[in-house]
């Protein structure tokens, strides 16, 4: 019987979904599912369950991320990222490394995040990012994540690379939304790539094409 779990590197431009469904043709089996979404715009590891190891779906979401993210500063997007329309630029040249260091260590901790409205979150039975598309804004509540870390890689305006490790739940284009406010000169995510998931790292994911029923793995349900 088909079962395991699939450590995926998703490429850029398709969906979590289109993942899963090319997993369900590729091996010939209806029930797969993922483990947390991820953007078109991210690369990165999708853990992809299949069989009776979709079951254990919490398991995998409840896990701790890390991920490496290009803060665009200068411009906001009506999206939070690279994908959106540009709503909005401001001057970034006076902005220095010590000032964004500043801001990114006010959001390491527990924090309160209110949640993107280009996200898979519900109102009233509907996805929020299909609001979004009708340039519908609703109330969300803020809820708490945890920042474990939030590290400068790279330094060269407009462009900061970060690495974030982070608790479940935590919105990346938010974040960045978020620390582009405090810098007071506006701010997307342009890049993002989701390098751990709990125990998984992305050096041991496969290329989705090459799925293959040899490569499951084990997992407990």
């Amino acid at each position: 019987m088909k079962e395991g779990i699939l450590i995926i590197d998703k490429p850029q431009g398709i969906t979590s979904h289109d993942v899963v469904n090319s997993v369900r043709r590729k091996l010939g089996i209806k029930r797969v599912g993922h483990a947390g979404t991820l953007d078109p715009i991210a690369t990165g590891l999708l853990i992809i369950l299949v069989g009776k190891v979709t079951k254990s779906f919490n398991k995998f979401v409840n896990f701790d991320k890390e991920y490496l993210a290009t803060l665009t500063l200068g411009k906001r997007t009506d999206t939070g990222d690279a994908l959106g329309n540009v709503v909005k630029t401001e001057p970034f040249g006076h902005i220095t490394q010590e000032k964004v260091k500043e801001v990114s260590n006010s959001f390491v901790g527990d924090i309160e995040q209110i949640p993107p409205m280009v996200s898979a979150l519900k109102y009233k039975g509907k996805r929020l990012y299909s609001l979004a598309k009708k340039g519908i804004s609703v109330p969300r509540e803020s809820r708490k994540i945890k920042i474990h870390s939030l590290e400068i890689i790279k330094f060269s305006l407009p462009d900061v690379d970060l690495r974030i490790a982070c608790s479940k739940g935590t919105y990346i284009r938010k974040l960045g939304e978020d620390m582009g406010e405090l810098l007071g000169c506006g701010a997307h995510i342009s890049q993002i790539r989701r390098t751990a998931i709990g125990p998984f790292r992305i050096e041991e994911a496969i290329k989705l094409e090459e799925v293959d029923e040899s490569l499951l793995r084990n997992w407990p349900v």
